[in-house]
């Protein structure tokens, strides 16, 4: 079997970071606090233009993916599903969501690499892809889905099972094959347990 794994929201706590660094960015530069805790883009939490979000990310979006740190039993978890004998497939928009990128596209692949072997995350394939994953899936036979983007879960989840990281952007999902999961070893026993 093959599992799909995102990387922002699923193996790091974007939402957090977010929150976190989006705070501190947007008192410093322009005294506004977070509006909506719940929002998926920086736009979104701090009701700001897209103008903005690309200013934060502008400055911050090296860091983050250079020294972002993973979730807590991330990398533990994949080592226990690859000896499981599942096929683990990073897929990640990583560096397509920016309209003005801070660096090559190239040099971000770059990171991502270097990120996960500095965070001790083993995979079979990494895909770089659009921020719509469905066709990803589907061309690569993926059999279950792990994501946090609220789109991606609904459009997936018509095709294969996801299990939804849970996040206060995606509480709206639901539904038939909509597995949600609050950690780690939480994934792990829901996919333990699959029926």
């Amino acid at each position: 079997m093959k599992i799909g794994i995102d990387i922002d929201g699923v193996l790091i706590d974007v939402e957090k970071w977010q929150l976190d660094y989006g705070s501190k960015f947007f008192f410093e530069k322009y005294n506004k606090p977070i509006v909506d805790y719940k929002g998926y883009e920086i736009a979104d939490i701090f009701n700001v233009s897209k103008k903005y979000d690309d200013e934060f990310w502008l400055e911050y979006f090296i860091d983050y993916s250079k020294n972002a740190s993973p979730r807590e039993f991330a990398s533990e978890i994949i080592k226990k599903l690859k000896i499981d004998g599942f096929e683990i497939y990073i897929i990640t928009a990583r560096g397509n969501f920016l309209s003005k990128e801070p660096i090559l596209y190239k040099e971000s692949k770059k990171m991502v690499i270097e990120w996960l072997e500095k965070n001790n995350i083993i995979y079979d394939k990494i895909i770089f892809s659009k921020e719509d994953k469905f066709d990803v899936c589907k061309e690569n036979n993926i059999n279950i889905m792990l994501d946090d983007k609220a789109e991606n879960i609904n459009k997936i989840s018509k095709a294969i099972p996801v299990i939804c990281f849970h996040a206060g952007y995606n509480e709206m999902c639901q539904g038939k094959n909509i597995i949600r999961a609050f950690s780690w070893y939480d994934i792990y026993y829901k996919i333990k347990n699959w029926n």
